[in-house]
């Protein structure tokens, strides 16, 4: 039996796509991402809409929604009909950042900053004219922020802040911007240099 979702977080539709460490990381995510959701938006999820793959249909999940109180609701494998809302979100998303890092030249390494860019942007974006407001609105009350809005892999530069800096050495490593910090009000930056990522306010 289907049901609608008439209010925020009621029904979680979720579906995986991109590279996964191990296959058990599904499951420590999905857990997180419930647990601080419902505690930072004081909302209470009741269904989730998933498939039967093992990355969802294992004992974790089973345990942690038997004690929330979450009703899970499966759809038939290899019917992506029936679980439309996450698929045609999911290949937006993958489209978005295949184009995203080819445009750009950019290795696929960077998959992960790419799609959670788009998926940020996307979330302060209105993508439903039904509803006239983006979903950050929707969830938040408040209209968002997008004034610290920058192009996906536009230069910037990292303050140098080694100790051995010298007064005849640069002061800064070129970079490029590829998204927001989840824990704080910062860039995330590709360092082209030491090809390492890190967050920055500079």
């Amino acid at each position: 039996m289907a049901f609608a979702s008439n209010k925020p977080l009621y029904l979680l539709h979720m579906d995986l796509c991109g590279p996964m460490r191990v296959q058990n990381e599904a499951s420590e995510v999905i857990v997180s991402f419930i647990k601080k959701t419902q505690v930072n938006l004081q909302l209470q999820v009741q269904r989730v809409r998933i498939d039967n793959g093992t990355e969802f249909k294992n004992k974790t999940l089973a345990k942690f929604f038997d004690e929330v109180g979450i009703t899970q609701q499966f759809f038939a494998a290899r019917t992506p009909q029936q679980n439309g809302v996450v698929e045609r979100r999911n290949r937006t998303l993958v489209e978005a950042v295949r184009n995203m890092l080819t445009f750009e030249n950019l290795s696929s390494f960077l998959w992960v900053e790419a799609i959670a860019t788009s998926c940020f942007k996307q979330n302060h974006s209105i993508i439903h004219k039904h509803f006239d407001k983006t979903p950050y609105e929707l969830m938040n009350k408040r209209k968002p922020n997008i004034k610290f809005f920058c192009v996906f892999r536009c230069r910037c530069y990292l303050l140098n802040d080694y100790e051995d800096v010298g007064k005849l050495k640069a002061k800064g490593d070129i970079g490029v911007f590829v998204g927001y910090s989840k824990e704080s009000v910062s860039f995330i930056i590709y360092n082209k240099q030491t090809r390492k990522i890190h967050e920055s306010v500079n």
